[in-house]
């Protein structure tokens, strides 16, 4: 038997979470393989790239639509379970569940509209039929679907993380992006405890002539407010301070927004989606896994006057 693409693994994938229970990414591979009766090359089969097995990606991408339609959702970190849409769902008997079922729900298609920058239109991936995009449009809306499923895996890993951890990780991001000196010195001002709503200091440079003043907040999902920027720039004042970096796993209110927009002190405000997005490209918790190369002809090369 070949190997089943990630549509054809929904429907299973679904009916395995049905017992109402908390299901692992492995556990799931390994029952869908025997399911599907994949023999132990199939399994071990592996994408161009070499550092994942295609049933592995598969399988993944299976479980990451059925999240984003609503149907499973993830308790803790690396396990799923089904929701009570999905149970709605299993009632109805579907003969299968593919992307084109799965665009009944709001929230799917609002994922699968990609890039996430607003745009009249945006081409379908290439596996669901779409053929009126140039071959570089196909490469570059895949790349950016790529990236908002890495971004919300990022992002449910963080939040499943201890607010060391998160401490951590913001040292390491700051420091990455070029602020902060050394990772030694970095780690010397930040994760100490709260000081009037001061998380940490970082240096803007290596040499230090100016510092940012920090606040990191590891929520989970409620959005932070308005208050709590005031609270930040109220710190801020008290140091005389310019300049700050509030970050944190959640989403910022459109008060809070508009609040940090109109001061007179520098406030950035990074949000989780912002957070995750930055990650990816400073190569912080993440690893690369291919790269691709798209070239074109030197017409330059070629002139002979």
């Amino acid at each position: 038997m070949e190997l089943p693409d990630y549509q054809s693994l929904m429907l299973p994938l679904l009916r395995i979470c049905g017992d109402g229970e908390q299901h692992s990414l492995r556990e799931m591979i390994e029952r869908l393989s025997d399911e599907f009766g994949l023999s132990t090359e199939q399994r071990r089969e592996l994408l161009p790239s070499g550092r994942q097995a295609i049933i592995d990606n598969r399988v993944g991408w299976a479980r990451t639509y059925l999240k984003k339609a609503g149907l499973l959702e993830s308790p803790r970190r690396g396990a799923a379970l089904i929701t009570a849409r999905g149970r709605e769902v299993l009632a109805e008997s579907p003969e299968a569940i593919n992307v084109k079922f799965l665009d009944r729900f709001e929230e799917f298609t609002a994922f699968r509209t990609a890039p996430k920058q607003k745009q009249e239109s945006v081409e379908k991936p290439e596996e669901e039929g779409s053929d009126g995009s140039t071959p570089e449009e196909s490469l570059e809306n895949a790349y950016q679907r790529l990236r908002d499923g890495l971004s919300d895996e990022i992002l449910e890993t963080v939040k499943g993380c201890s607010p060391e951890f998160f401490e951590r990780l913001v040292i390491e991001l700051l420091v990455g992006m070029g602020y902060g000196g050394s990772r030694r010195d970095a780690g010397e001002n930040v994760g100490k405890s709260g000081d009037g709503g001061i998380d940490g200091i970082i240096k803007e440079d290596r040499l230090g002539l100016d510092v940012i003043y920090i606040q990191a907040k590891r929520w989970d999902s409620n959005a932070v407010g308005r208050p709590e920027i005031q609270k930040f720039v109220g710190a801020l004042q008290g140091r005389r301070a310019k300049k700050g970096v509030f970050i944190t796993t959640a989403r910022f209110s459109k008060d809070a927004i508009e609040y940090a927009s109109n001061l007179d002190s520098k406030v950035v405000l990074i949000d989780g989606g912002k957070l995750a997005q930055l990650m990816m490209d400073f190569d912080i918790g993440v690893s690369r896994v291919a790269t691709y190369e798209v070239k074109r002809l030197d017409n330059d090369y070629y002139a002979e006057e």
